[in-house]
């Protein structure tokens, strides 16, 4: 989550010396008056993880209900992530206005939601987007229709008119051995050995991207009725370290970075996830290349739409026109999807008004996460039961701290986008963005932004953490705040005399983890929508109900059929979802 999907990131996991972070905390740069650290206010954001407990315990009772009220429309999305309002916008595109979607949160968005802390806009999730190659045409076309991609002179061009929405460079840095460094390979000090094993582990990465195929979206990489290619089946039967320890490439500085980097897009390190999906981070997009071989140092990040608000600028744009032409319901949590012979039926509870609604359509998108549509499709199909029963999922916190001004600066490079501290104490620490930062502008009068108040988004993965989830639900706001800011004081020594705000935002199934067997398994099944064989209860007993020709009734349309949440996996499928729709 903390960037959605940009390759080069570096991982830092280990340990921090508690005494030289007191230290840390203490130090401050000459210059800078030295202001007692107040009680920072703040608190949780958001009521999705209450709702969500609520309605599995609803479930898990299976108490009767009758409906207050029966709405009939032509489809109903269930869920109002990216994929949700990807796929409204894709019945739109075709003409069709006659739908509703359904979003348990008070926003839509999923994991990529706005907010705002000290009336300054910040991201909830992920906080920017990559520039999507071609095998993303779908965002691309998104993009152009926003006005972010545009051509010119043969060739294309992101970030609106003036490049305002590009990320400024520099747009990551590290934390390393006491100073800022560009990038975020470790670089500083490093010796020719680890270089080597740099330069080893980009060339297998060529060899492996020249030998199968690796895209975003990855269901652009699944041949229909075919299994996966050898290679990719090879790097899905073990985990991201075995394979590195099987190739003996075990430099401290490269493991730390690929775990880093594993983290950041999937939410857990190289112990967990997959070598397909350590490879995949890199092969997928533009590479690994070492320093001296082209670039910064390590192959660049290439370029990257980011707002203050982070995708949520993308999720509200798309959801404003469902708000305007009241299709989109907010704070309705999806109780029960069920195929009749007619179509579908779709029991929902508003929480506002406490009441249940029941829609009645020809066809359902489900864009929920796996193991909620599980427990409301009935009955559910077998493959999606298999894939609840079988996926993991990486719990994420976001923390926005509100500062009331620029904070010091350790020697080194200048502030980034991006910043990541290498020896990060709080477990599956990544650093933090700073969304709200000047972006480039290629107008010729433009003037940096004048320093005043600002907001960095912290991002934990906490898919490595024992017991994450539970702390989510049960520890207090403070027990996130004191850990962030002890880490952050170390190269922000003047942090806690700045901070006025810190919200949290959790998400306890944030992320897919893309463990060993995950791409097999989502692979076989093959497909993001419910087969043309259908069922029905009957005296408690699922009978096949009579084939009917064309598109199913129940079409499936989330980023965890792709094993990796991220905005061009949620919103090609759920384009793809809305058109079939029709």
């Amino acid at each position: 989550m903390p960037r959605p999907s940009s390759p080069p990131s570096s991982p830092r996991r280990r340990q921090w010396l508690q005494a030289s972070a007191a230290a840390a905390a203490g130090l401050w740069l000459s210059g800078c008056e030295k202001k007692p650290a107040p009680d920072l206010l703040g608190g949780y954001t958001g009521d999705a993880m209450e709702r969500g407990h609520a309605l599995r315990d609803r479930l898990a009772e299976g108490a009767p209900y009758q409906p207050d009220i029966v709405r009939r429309t032509q489809v109903v999305i269930a869920g109002g992530g990216v994929a949700g309002l990807a796929a409204a916008r894709a019945l739109r595109l075709a003409g069709v206005d006659d739908f509703q979607c359904m979003e348990m949160d008070g926003q839509p968005g999923g994991n990529s939601r706005a907010g705002s802390v000290g009336g300054l806009a910040c991201p909830l999730g992920a906080p920017g987007l990559p520039v999507p190659g071609d095998d993303a045409r779908e965002v691309q076309d998104l993009l152009e229709e926003l006005g972010l991609r545009q051509r010119e002179a043969g060739r294309w061009r992101y970030g609106g008119e003036a490049g305002q929405y590009l990320a400024r460079s520099p747009q990551e840095r590290l934390f390393f051995q006491g100073h800022w460094q560009d990038g975020l390979l470790p670089v500083a000090g490093v010796g020719e050995a680890t270089l080597a094993q740099y330069r080893r582990f980009g060339a297998r990465v060529a060899e492996l991207a020249g030998a199968a195929r690796f895209a975003m979206p990855v269901l652009k990489t699944w041949a229909p009725n075919r299994a996966l290619a050898p290679v990719h089946q090879s790097l899905d039967a073990m985990t991201f370290e075995a394979w590195l320890a099987q190739e003996g490439l075990d430099d401290a500085h490269l493991r730390w970075y690929l775990d880093y980097c594993c983290r950041d897009d999937y939410g857990a390190g190289a112990a967990r996830v997959s070598a397909w999906a350590g490879i995949r981070y890199f092969a997928s997009r533009h590479g690994f290349r070492a320093p001296g071989e082209g670039g910064e140092g390590v192959d660049p990040p290439g370029e990257l739409l980011a707002w203050p608000e982070g995708n949520g600028w993308l999720t509200r744009r798309l959801a404003a026109p469902l708000a305007q032409g009241g299709q989109l319901r907010t704070g309705a949590s999806v109780l029960r999807i069920a195929e009749t012979r007619r179509g579908v039926e779709v029991d929902v509870y508003l929480h506002a008004s406490d009441s249940i609604e029941r829609w009645q359509a020809r066809r359902c998108i489900v864009a929920l996460p796996v193991h909620v549509a599980a427990r409301v499709v009935r009955p559910a199909p077998d493959f999606l039961t298999q894939a609840a029963r079988q996926l993991q999922w990486a719990p994420w916190l976001v923390a926005n701290i509100h500062i009331d001004a620029p904070l010091a600066e350790r020697d080194g490079a200048a502030p980034a986008w991006n910043n990541v501290l290498h020896a990060d104490p709080v477990a599956g620490g990544l650093g933090y963005v700073h969304a709200g930062r000047p972006r480039t502008d290629s107008r010729p009068d433009s003037r940096p932004a004048s320093p005043g108040p600002t907001v960095l988004t912290y991002y934990q993965a906490l898919g490595d953490v024992p017991g994450a989830h539970q702390q989510l639900a049960e520890q207090p706001w403070t027990h996130w705040r004191s850990a962030i800011l002890a880490a952050l004081s170390a190269p922000h020594p003047d942090l806690q005399g700045r901070a006025t705000r810190m919200e949290v935002t959790r998400y306890g199934h944030a992320t897919p983890l893309p463990v060993p067997g995950t791409q097999a398994l989502l692979s076989k099944i093959g497909l993001s929508r419910l087969s043309n064989k259908r069922y029905q209860l009957s005296n408690g007993e699922r009978v096949p109900m009579p084939p009917t020709p064309g598109t199913p009734r129940l079409l499936f349309a989330h980023a965890d059929w792709s094993g990796y949440s991220v905005f061009e996996e949620a919103f090609t499928r759920g384009h793809a979802a809305g058109l079939a729709a029709v």
